[in-house]
């Protein structure tokens, strides 16, 4: 799952984004609504965390435009207003979820995993596949009853390959979902993890490369 954040407050969005990449959860960061509008445009999210009161470009302008723009991504706004007219009114410019601050990292949290399920095609509670068994909400994986202790980014790329139901899912697909906007689309760390990943799953391999094409899980 990719999540931005667009937050002014900057030690609070870089904690925020520490804390969900803790999560598993690739995420970006920007300042302000016109970066938030410049990387809503060219990047596919699954929920964005919104700011309200942003600078350069208000964040009910933000989400007004990804509303405009038909994009699937869910808003998810934040805001110091506890009046319920202040909720009311964010949740009728497009919002679908509304937390004030201060809040709970573990709400926050929770609710970012819920607009998620909503954003995407709900998984079922667990994701098998060849003798592999992944929990998505314990974040534990077995293959064929043996435990398999995965870093962050390995249980990402494992996840993305298994809700493929064995189609092919290509190298920028798999960067995209499971890295930032950091990540170096030149660079080899996709094929670098998922040989991590193929060790740590053991004998008999079982993801499979697809020549010029990507990877499977058949």
């Amino acid at each position: 799952m990719r999540i931005l954040i667009a937050e002014d407050e900057r030690m609070l969005a870089d904690s925020i984004a520490e804390g969900l990449r803790a999560e598993a959860l690739a995420v970006d960061v920007v300042y302000d609504g016109d970066a938030a509008l410049e990387l809503l445009g060219v990047n596919d999210y699954d929920v964005l965390v919104l700011d309200r009161d942003l600078p350069i470009v208000h964040g009910d302008d933000v989400c007004r435009g990804v509303v405009e723009s038909g994009a699937s991504v869910r808003v998810l706004m934040l805001t110091a207003a506890v009046t319920v007219p202040a909720r009311v009114d964010g949740l009728r410019i497009g919002a679908d979820d509304y937390l004030t601050k201060p809040f709970a990292f573990e709400e926050l949290v929770a609710r970012i995993h819920a607009l998620c399920r909503r954003a995407r095609p709900a998984d079922p509670p667990m994701l098998e596949r060849s003798g592999i068994r992944l929990d998505p909400a314990r974040r534990e994986v077995h293959r064929d009853g043996r435990y398999v202790h995965l870093a962050r980014k390995e249980f990402g790329l494992l996840s993305e390959l298994l809700r493929a139901d064995g189609a092919v899912v290509s190298a920028e697909s798999l960067l995209e979902k499971v890295w930032d906007q950091h990540a170096d689309p030149f660079t080899n760390t996709v094929r670098v993890t998922l040989m991590k990943l193929r060790r740590r799953l053991g004998d008999p391999p079982v993801i499979e490369t697809v020549s010029g094409v990507g990877y499977r899980i058949p």
